[in-house]
């Protein structure tokens, strides 16, 4: 069943209504995590990579580029803003002066239960309405069109 009415829905996306809630939902969860971690005077991603480095302190600016899998260029301004907020450090590798070693700072550490809280807190928001078996389900099948979508993006473009 769908909450979408044909009339909420445009007519270009009425062949692609899984696609076009999933846009939905992306912004309205999106949204709200972006006002909780202003709260926490972090940018939307900033705490994917902080999450990363809670699990795993001193990796490679590499290596956390294909953990979150955002682009390059994304992760590289993310670090920097998160250095200049004296949340991380990043310094040369010594086996590879190329290469960024990051790591967490006392002020990046102590994020570690805020995170987990505000996580916590949009998991609540999000699931509200939902059955446990609702929330499985979900996690399953957004599971299946993340795989799907990722798959597909790895492929050549069809012509």
């Amino acid at each position: 069943m769908s909450d979408t009415t044909s009339a909420e829905l445009p007519n270009a996306a009425r062949d692609g209504r899984l696609s076009y809630a999933v846009f939905q939902l992306a912004r309205a969860h999106r949204s709200n995590a972006a006002a909780m971690l202003r709260a926490l005077n972090l940018h939307p991603g900033q705490e994917l990579l902080l999450m990363q480095l809670f699990d795993q302190d001193g990796q490679t600016q590499a290596e956390l580029l294909e953990r979150v899998g955002l682009d390059h260029s994304t992760v590289s301004k993310s670090l920097r803003r998160m250095q200049e907020a004296g949340l991380l450090t990043r310094v040369p590798a010594p086996h590879d002066r190329r290469v960024m070693v990051v790591s967490l700072t006392d002020a990046g550490r102590a994020l570690r239960e805020p995170i987990a809280d505000m996580w916590r807190t949009l998991e609540q928001i999000s699931v509200r309405d939902l059955t446990p078996d609702q929330v499985e389900t979900f996690t399953t099948c957004a599971n299946a069109i993340e795989r799907s979508l990722r798959d597909r993006s790895r492929q050549a473009p069809v012509e």
